[in-house]
């Protein structure tokens, strides 16, 4: 499946970067070397693309998405606790260890997914009434603002399954 360029030339569906063994990412379809901050842009735009190894053409596409959230994690403002990423590096070789992925697949979906509709829903809210949203009492979160609340029920879920399988936090 193609797509048309503004120039009219026909463009592949998936976007081809190669790395090469001096570790620069060249993207094939500007002709450019590029950063890992432009792969990370392009993930953002929900741009599809693959990195290939210039040499073997090996797929390592995971491996640069890896190196994205590591530069995020220690970029000042992480996203996992110690206690997060010590759980995660416990499934590995676990038996669970599909489970586990799946399980996080599933969650961080459902999670864009209510981002997205709840952007949808507010895309006109000001400032103050963003403020009223989050913080109004509902009688399904028990008086907290729905984020909190939100936070709250996925660390549960999280701490029964991890708990199922022997565990702890």
């Amino acid at each position: 499946m193609t797509s048309k360029k503004a120039n009219g030339q026909a463009k592949p569906a998936q976007r081809v970067i190669k790395k090469y063994p001096n570790r620069r990412l060249y993207d094939t379809d500007t002709s450019t070397y590029i950063t890992l901050a432009e792969v990370k842009q392009l993930v953002l735009d929900a741009e599809p693309f693959v990195v290939r190894d210039a040499k073997t053409n090996e797929d390592l596409t995971r491996s640069i998405l890896l190196q994205i959230i590591l530069e995020e994690e220690a970029g000042g403002a992480p996203m996992f606790s110690e206690a997060a990423l010590a759980n995660i590096i416990r499934f590995y070789g676990h038996a669970m260890q599909g489970f586990m992925g799946s399980y996080l697949e599933k969650n961080v979906q459902a999670f864009t997914d209510m981002q997205a509709q709840l952007a949808e829903q507010t895309k006109n809210f000001t400032p103050e009434m963003w403020m009223q949203f989050m913080n109004m009492p509902n009688p399904m979160t028990g008086g907290m603002g729905m984020f909190e609340k939100m936070q709250e029920q996925m660390q549960k879920n999280t701490e029964q399954m991890l708990g199922a399988f022997g565990i702890k936090k």
